[in-house]
């Protein structure tokens, strides 16, 4: 029972990882043709990942009362209907209210399934799992762009949001007739109050760890096709920079998360925390596409080591805390990077230059490693 859970979940949100992949590259351009204006891009694209910091957290712990099965089905039942709205939108308010919609919808899915894998976690084993379902979200969001490139090219943008529908359509079918609803498996541990929860050491750290990460991809996927122009780097190999740095981070997350169930999991979320600011040091200094795809490299190995560990860890967290409470927390903090790290970065780049992001974006990581060993290490 336990694996067939796992199996319908993972390819579950692979299949919603694709689509949602299908078309992030094409929105800039959707929302361009709708007459967007910077700030309302910028509005567009932070809609999304607000609404999911207002509901994750309480989505995760009503789950923890309610059940998983519920939320997960009904979010990707919403999912499919809202993907189909893209293509009616005439100005960009409609667009930003669909997306803040779109956010709504996403907040039921991927941190509830994620608290159902922590749910059906085997002691010792967390982190296996739980990479191994990491491995879902990073290629299915690096396989997406690719996809999306093909329908924009062959069938125009909109046909890029009828296949997101059609994915998702085929994500929540699947979710319907095939996952159990096992509630009774619910590690339910809700009565603890919120001001408990946030007062835990462990989540204050994973927090600051989840955003600074979110803060650090950004500084990738927005700013580096920006960079890799400058130093007259084609877009096809831009292409291959962005995938390699998904992909490497998705196909090592299932031995590393082998390793965090036998090795110190927070040590590794050190560990890989260091590892991608190193790689983000060396981006300014690259020269060429070699020296580009090296610290590329560098920034997913090191996001490959660290975040299943701290998956796991958000694993141990929720079996006291709740597990849909914990997961909640866990990807609203990674909402909020992604809110802000474009607004922030962008400012640097501004003030000093587009060289001082990925310098920036190091030493936010280098600042969360610390705080990280303060509460999660030497505080906890």
């Amino acid at each position: 029972m336990e694996r067939r859970i796992f199996n319908v979940l993972f390819v579950s949100i692979l299949t919603t990882m694709v689509g949602l992949g299908i078309i992030a590259p094409l929105m800039p351009i959707y929302a361009k043709s709708l007459g967007a204006t910077g700030m309302w891009l910028g509005i567009i694209f932070s809609g999304f990942s607000l609404a999911r910091v207002i509901f994750m957290p309480l989505i995760g712990r009503i789950s923890d009362q309610r059940g998983r099965k519920f939320f997960i089905t009904l979010g990707l039942f919403w999912y499919s209907i809202i993907s189909l709205l893209y293509p009616l939108a005439k100005t960009v308010y409609q667009l930003s209210l669909i997306r803040i919609l779109h956010g709504c919808a996403s907040a039921m899915v991927l941190p509830i399934a994620m608290a159902y894998i922590g749910d059906i976690a085997r002691k010792g084993e967390e982190g296996k799992l739980m990479g191994t379902f990491n491995m879902a979200l990073f290629l299915g969001i690096g396989s997406g762009p690719f996809l999306g490139g093909f329908l924009n090219d062959a069938f125009g943008l909109k046909a890029a949001f009828y296949a997101m529908a059609l994915l998702t359509t085929i994500a929540f079918l699947v979710t319907l007739v095939f996952l159990p609803d096992l509630r009774i498996h619910i590690r339910q541990k809700t009565s603890l109050s919120w001001r408990s929860i946030l007062k835990n050491n462990v989540i204050k750290g994973l927090f600051i760890f989840r955003m600074a990460n979110a803060t650090k991809r950004g500084g990738i996927m927005v700013f580096l096709p920006l960079f890799a122009a400058k130093i007259h780097i084609s877009p096809s190999e831009v292409g291959i920079l962005l995938s390699a740095n998904i992909f490497i981070t998705g196909l090592l997350q299932t031995p590393f998360g082998k390793l965090a169930d036998k090795w110190n999991k927070f040590w590794m979320v050190l560990t890989g925390s260091l590892i991608s600011a190193l790689g983000l040091i060396f981006v300014p200094l690259s020269h060429n596409f070699t020296e580009l795809f090296v610290a590329g490299i560098l920034v997913g190995i090191g996001g490959a080591i660290a975040m299943p560990a701290a998956t796991a860890i958000a694993v141990l967290v929720g079996q006291s805390t709740g597990m849909g409470t914990s997961m909640g927390i866990f990807n609203t903090a990674m909402s909020l990077g992604m809110v802000f790290s474009p607004i922030f970065l962008g400012i640097i780049m501004d003030t000093f230059g587009l060289h001082f992001i990925f310098y920036f974006a190091a030493l936010v990581g280098l600042l969360s490693c610390l705080v990280f060993y303060y509460y999660t290490i030497k505080g906890k």
